[in-house]
């Protein structure tokens, strides 16, 4: 099978996707950010994105849907950073170089830095809405932020995180459900909801 002609090779796709894909960085930065929770790993992300887009724009057909085909490779470029963490083991020298809130950060705690999530969140001008959001397992507060703030549908969902529009559907429900409970005593106390 032959590669796709390098973008860098061929000055109208390089026009092209200077046009097409350029334009969406303040959105997949934000994504990301919901994602990662941490600016500089936000960054790290969408530049990791760009540069995959970049080298696959020849392959990308013109005509399909760009953004759902960006937020793919972001959302893969994510899991695999994500799964590939989880397996690296912490080290330091000793204990000077341990942060001082390192047990804290590892017991759950919050991060002293403002965390990418609550910067993006920040629009939403309820705590509660952030926490319960926040609170969500990874694997239901993806589909939830994709669909409920990116607006993707969810066959565009099934395509960027590679799943079974059936198992889109589930985490989506199951994770609004989460949301639903985790925010029924501050209805209650608003008086949206009957006691």
């Amino acid at each position: 099978m032959a590669q796709p002609a390098a973008t860098h090779e061929d000055p109208a796709l390089r026009e092209r996707f200077e046009r097409d894909v350029l334009p969406l960085l303040p959105s997949l930065y934000g994504a990301a950010m919901r994602m990662t929770r941490n600016r500089s790993d936000a960054e790290d992300l969408v530049q990791e994105t760009y540069l995959r887009a970049y080298r696959g724009f020849g392959g990308f057909q013109e005509g399909t849907n760009l953004k759902a085909w960006l937020y793919r490779i972001l959302t893969n470029s994510y899991i695999n950073t994500y799964r590939k963490k989880q397996r690296e083991p912490q080290i330091v020298d000793g204990p000077e170089d341990v942060d001082e809130w390192y047990l804290y950060d590892r017991l759950g705690g919050r991060s002293v830095e403002d965390s990418a999530e609550t910067t993006v969140l920040d629009t939403i001008p309820d705590q509660a809405v952030k926490d319960a959001v926040e609170s969500l397992p990874e694997r239901f507060r993806l589909p939830v932020l994709l669909a409920d703030v990116e607006g993707f549908s969810y066959k565009e969902i099934a395509e960027i995180m590679e799943t079974p529009i059936g198992t889109v559907m589930s985490r989506l429900h199951r994770g609004r459900k989460a949301l639903e409970k985790a925010l029924w005593d501050t209805a209650k106390e608003r008086g949206f909801v009957d006691a």
